[in-house]
């Protein structure tokens, strides 16, 4: 299964939120920055902002080649021209049949490639809760070190999560081609 990135669109927001079965998953797909209720709107809105000449962020579904199926979400969020900076985040293999096979791996690639080689971005990062260990495993194949850990930075369901930052720089990502 090989995938493409192409521009998330309107007509995909409800595909994405019924991957979102919670808001416990919310928070782990997206962080704190959407809620559960407002999910579509915010999107909707994300898209909007995302219209506009250098946007800040650029969203992307992940399709297979061979069906146009889309199987994925990944994002490039806080595009700053000014320090060549970007961070990757919600970043979401949709259906459990298409999980551990690779998917997550051609979309962060994919999504590098568009950093590095069109944006020319100097520096990506993300950030990853600990316990999502396969993640973790994805990110650290794609060539992503990381740098330090956010202890118990989110709330959720009167528990806390840490956060692991990870980051990889222009030069680690050619000298991995």
């Amino acid at each position: 299964m090989i995938i493409k990135l192409e521009k998330f669109s309107c007509k995909e927001i409800p595909q994405l939120i019924s991957w979102v079965p919670n808001k416990e998953f919310l928070l782990q797909w997206a962080g704190p920055s959407y809620t559960f209720e407002l999910l579509e709107n915010q999107l909707q809105n994300d898209i909007n902002m995302m219209l506009e000449e250098d946007p800040k962020n650029m969203m992307f579904s992940a399709k297979l080649i061979e069906s146009n199926e889309t199987v994925g979400h990944i994002e490039l969020l806080w595009i700053d021209r000014v320090n060549m900076s970007a961070r990757i985040g919600r970043v979401l293999v949709g259906k459990e049949e298409y999980r551990n096979k690779g998917i997550g791996l051609q979309m962060i690639n994919a999504i590098l490639n568009i950093a590095f080689n069109e944006l020319n971005l100097h520096r990506v990062d993300l950030g990853v809760f600990d316990f999502n260990l396969p993640a973790i495993a994805c990110y650290k194949k794609a060539g992503f070190i990381t740098e330090g850990n956010f202890r118990e930075c989110r709330k959720i369901n009167g528990k806390y999560w840490s956060l692991l930052n990870m980051s990889i720089l222009e030069d680690e990502y050619r000298n991995l081609k």
